[in-house]
């Protein structure tokens, strides 16, 4: 009579040798950084530049009597050379207008030609009076329109949301270009799928040692570690980075998936806390308008952003309502925070905090 514990026995043995195998065959090594083979993402890093050198630019209308040049801003927008007056050089392929949410980028062109005409100004800002208004301790001062909104605010985060949050999480984490050949590698670039993988990582503004080296970091990068203290966030991007790319690499799908997920709804709390940060800065210094205008400027341009990823957790209703509270309106030339209240802007933080689950930290920010 065959002994049924032994042949039992026996078999548990052989599921676990097998299974263990099968682990082994399956495995793949996750670097600790983002260090992998034919990593190129220049055209992210030239258009990261595009938008400092732009920022620059805006920047200097805060000193009064500095006029700027619409034809100048929107030839950056377009990377025409010539009349963009860079610092560095370019690819002429290279632009930010044409990365840009297609819908939204006669909006920035509109917002250029104003905040032009608005540096013309050469009386103090006030209400009704475009010019540049002063912070009350005399160290801040900022160019603001005639309802004191901070133009070169909606400009420079606009375009980080519009453009740069929108190619990443939708346009190169989106079916186009993740369904792609990943079998055939380009010298310096991988495949075509690890390539768009690595352009979307190219927008996060950080280097591939991040977050053990915080140097140069831009844009996202610079507010994904603002708000690490509290969110742990540029672990979590960094993980979910790296784990999409080894999954690419290695044929699995599964966790490229996963990884897409993680990063859309991280980033997307990134952009609705740093939103609460400044409309918390905001109700904090609700009496000194430069400082006012210039935080719910800012605040207004991050929730504008949160509508750009495919997997948002506010509609884009609802991210319209937040605007609404903000400065009374959604749109971006008629909104006017001279008139807003700091219980509307309370209002505003708990509508993010709720869609975001971001209620037990909102005051933290």
């Amino acid at each position: 009579m065959p002994n049924y514990k032994l042949l039992s026995l026996a078999l548990a043995i052989s599921v676990l040798f097998w299974s263990c195998d099968s682990e082994e065959d399956n495995s793949y090594t996750i670097p600790d950084t983002y260090s992998f083979e034919n990593v190129s993402y220049d055209g992210q890093v030239q258009r990261l530049q595009m938008l400092l050198e732009m920022k620059s630019y805006l920047g200097s209308a805060n000193t009064p009597g500095t006029v700027l040049d619409a034809g100048r801003l929107k030839a950056m927008y377009a990377n025409d050379a010539a009349a963009a007056n860079w610092t560095l050089e370019y690819d002429a392929s290279k632009q930010l207008k044409s990365k840009t949410f297609e819908q939204e980028q006669a909006r920035f062109e509109t917002l250029m030609d104003a905040i032009a005409q608005h540096s013309q100004s050469t009386a103090p800002g006030e209400e009704g009076v475009a010019g540049v208004v002063v912070s009350l301790d005399g160290a801040k001062q900022y160019l603001l329109n005639e309802k004191g909104v901070e133009f070169a605010q909606l400009i420079e985060k606009g375009l980080m949301g519009a453009c740069f949050y929108y190619q990443a999480l939708t346009v190169y984490f989106g079916d186009d270009r993740m369904n792609v050949d990943n079998e055939t590698i380009t010298p310096g670039e991988g495949t075509d799928m690890e390539h768009h993988w690595d352009e979307a990582f190219g927008y996060y503004g950080v280097p591939t040692d991040f977050p053990l080296n915080k140097d140069n970091i831009a844009f996202w990068g610079v507010y994904s570690d603002r708000r690490d203290p509290i969110l742990n966030c540029n672990q979590q991007m960094m993980d979910a980075f790296i784990k999409g790319r080894a999954g690419i690499s290695n044929d699995d799908l599964t966790a490229r998936d996963e990884a897409i997920a993680e990063i859309r709804q991280t980033w997307e709390t990134i952009t609705g806390a740093t939103a609460i940060s400044y409309l918390n800065t905001a109700i904090e210094s609700f009496d000194d308008m430069a400082i006012r205008a210039h935080a719910l400027s800012e605040a207004i341009a991050f929730t504008y952003a949160i509508q750009f990823s495919p997997e948002k957790r506010m509609s884009n209703a609802e991210v319209a309502a937040v605007l609404e509270d903000i400065a009374g309106s959604s749109d971006f030339m008629e909104m006017d925070l001279y008139n807003t209240t700091p219980e509307r802007l309370n209002d505003a933080k708990i509508k993010l905090a709720e869609a975001l689950d971001l209620m037990e930290s909102k005051d933290s920010f």
